[in-house]
C-alpha cells in the first residue's frame, strides 16, 4: 500500500499537456541531433544516405528506387514497428501507436488500450494521470505477463486503484466509427460486450521491420513475426549481418545497440564476436517501475533448476517507509542446490536503477551469503535486495533497520 502523504506538506499541482509534448519534443530532437546525426557527422568515412532502400541483389542496393549502391557485405538493422492484429475494422479508424499518441495536441476523454505488456501499462497510467479514461484489454490472465506473477498483480492493482480499467482474458474482435466515437466489440472470458471510446491505442507487440526490402534476392531465412533469423555472431548469410529489432526479442536499445556494434566488428573484424542474451535486464517505466534480470521462477524451473524463490514486500524495506510509498515487491529465484541467485525481480519506487545491482549478482554467479555479507547504505531501497536474500534463511521482519 501506498503510505499517506508527509505530514505538515501540503501541495498541489498543474499541468499544461501542450507544453509538456512540446518539451518532449525538443527533448527527442535535441538527443537524435547529438547522439546520431552529429556522431555519424563526425566519422569523416561515413555517408549518410536518407531514403527507402532495397536489395535487388546479394551485393547491391537501390534507394528509393532510383540510387543505387554496390557492397561486399551489409548489415540490416531495419528495427520494428507495431504489430497491427488483424481486428475486424481496424484498418478504417483512425488507431493510435506508441508513437502518434504523443503527438496529439490534446488528451482525449477515453482511451482505450490493446495490449497490457509493457507499452500498454506506460501509456495507460500516463494518460490516466493527466485526466483521461483509460480501459486496457489484455489477452492473457495477467498484464505485463512475462513479468513474475506476483510483480504482475501487485501492479494490477495499483492501476486499478488509480482509476484505470483493465480487462484480462480479453479479446478485442471488432472496432467501428460511432457518433465521432468508436465502438469496440469485445469477448471477455467467452462473453461479447460493447464499450465505447474516444481513441484506441494499440499496444500488442511489434514486428520487425523486414518487409519491402528485397529478401527475396538473398538467402535469408525469416522467423514467425518476420524477423531475420541469424547465427550466434548476427550473420543472416554469406555476406549479410543484421542487428537489432529486426532479428527479434529482445527489442531493447541497449540490446541493439550491443548487437550493432557486434555485427559491425564481424564484418571487418577476424576476432569474431558472439552475442551473449544470457543476462539483459529490462525496465518497465509505470510508477512504481518494474526492474527485471535473470531468471523466473518458470524459466529457471524449465531449465532444469530445482530452484526455490522468496518474495517480500517493499513494507519490510525501512526507506519505503520513510518515502512514503511502500508499494511494491522484490523477489529472487536461486538454484535451490547451489544457492546461486538465478534472477532478481523488482516492482518499486526506482526499479530500473535499482535492478543494475541484480545484474551485477546474476552476472557474477553470486550466492545467497555472497550477498548478505555485502554492507549496504542505510536507509535505501537497495537494501530490499540484501533483505530478500536474507529472507531464505531467517524472519526479517523481526530484524532490525539496517538489515544485518
Amino acid at each position: 500500500a501506498k503510505l499517506q502523504k508527509f505530514t505538515g506538506i501540503d501541495s498541489s499541482t498543474s499541468f499544461d499537456y501542450t507544453k509538456i509534448i512540446e518539451g518532449k519534443n525538443l527533448l527527442v530532437k535535441t538527443l537524435q541531433d547529438e547522439k546520431y546525426e552529429k556522431v555519424l557527422g563526425n566519422l569523416s568515412n561515413v555517408k549518410l544516405v536518407k531514403g527507402n532502400a532495397q536489395f535487388v541483389s546479394k551485393s547491391e542496393i537501390i534507394v528509393d528506387g532510383k540510387e543505387s549502391y554496390k557492397g561486399e557485405k551489409y548489415i540490416i538493422a531495419t528495427g520494428s514497428s507495431t504489430f497491427i492484429p488483424p481486428i475486424e475494422g481496424l484498418i478504417k479508424i483512425d488507431y493510435l501507436t506508441n508513437i502518434t499518441a504523443l503527438q496529439l495536441k490534446r488528451t482525449p476523454s477515453s482511451l482505450t488500450i490493446l495490449g497490457g505488456g509493457a507499452l500498454g501499462v506506460e501509456f495507460a497510467q500516463l494518460f490516466s494521470r493527466v485526466g483521461t479514461k483509460v480501459r486496457v484489454f489484455e489477452m492473457m490472465d495477467k498484464i505485463v505477463p512475462a513479468e513474475e506473477p506476483e510483480i504482475s498483480d501487485f501492479l494490477h492493482k495499483y492501476l486499478s486503484d488509480e482509476g484505470i480499467e483493465i480487462l484480462v482474458k480479453s479479446k478485442v474482435t471488432k472496432v467501428e466509427n460511432k457518433n465521432d466515437n468508436l465502438r469496440i466489440t469485445a469477448k471477455i472470458e467467452g462473453k461479447e460486450k460493447i464499450f465505447n471510446s474516444e481513441k484506441l491505442l494499440i499496444a500488442a507487440g511489434r514486428r520487425s521491420n523486414s518487409e519491402n526490402l528485397g529478401l527475396k534476392h538473398l538467402d535469408i531465412e525469416l522467423g514467425r513475426k518476420g524477423e531475420i533469423i541469424v547465427d550466434e555472431f548476427l550473420k543472416a548469410s554469406d555476406n549479410i549481418w543484421a542487428a537489432g529489432d529486426v532479428i527479434g526479442e529482445p527489442m531493447l536499445e541497449t540490446v541493439a545497440a550491443r548487437e550493432g556494434m557486434i555485427a559491425g566488428n564481424n564484418t571487418i573484424s577476424d576476432d569474431q564476436k558472439k552475442m551473449d542474451f544470457r543476462i539483459i535486464p529490462h525496465a518497465i517505466f509505470t510508477d512504481p517501475q518494474i526492474g527485471s534480470v535473470g531468471l523466473t521462477d518458470l524459466e529457471a524451473n524449465q531449465k532444469g533448476f530445482v530452484c526455490s524463490c522468496r518474495t517480500i514486500p517493499l513494507e519490510l524495506v525501512p526507506k519505503a517507509s520513510i518515502i512514503h510509498d511502500t508499494r511494491g515487491a522484490m523477489k529472487m529465484v536461486i538454484n535451490y542446490e547451489t544457492e546461486e541467485i538465478l534472477g532478481i525481480h523488482i516492482l518499486s519506487d526506482g526499479a530500473a536503477d535499482l535492478i543494475h545491482e541484480g545484474v551485477m549478482i546474476v552476472e557474477n554467479k553470486m550466492k545467497l551469503d555472497d550477498v548478505i555479507n555485502i554492507l549496504h547504505v542505510f536507509p535505501t531501497l537497495s537494501e530490499g535486495i540484501k533483505l530478500v536474500a536474507q529472507s531464505f534463511k531467517r524472519d526479517i521482519s523481526k530484524m532490525t533497520c539496517c538489515a544485518e
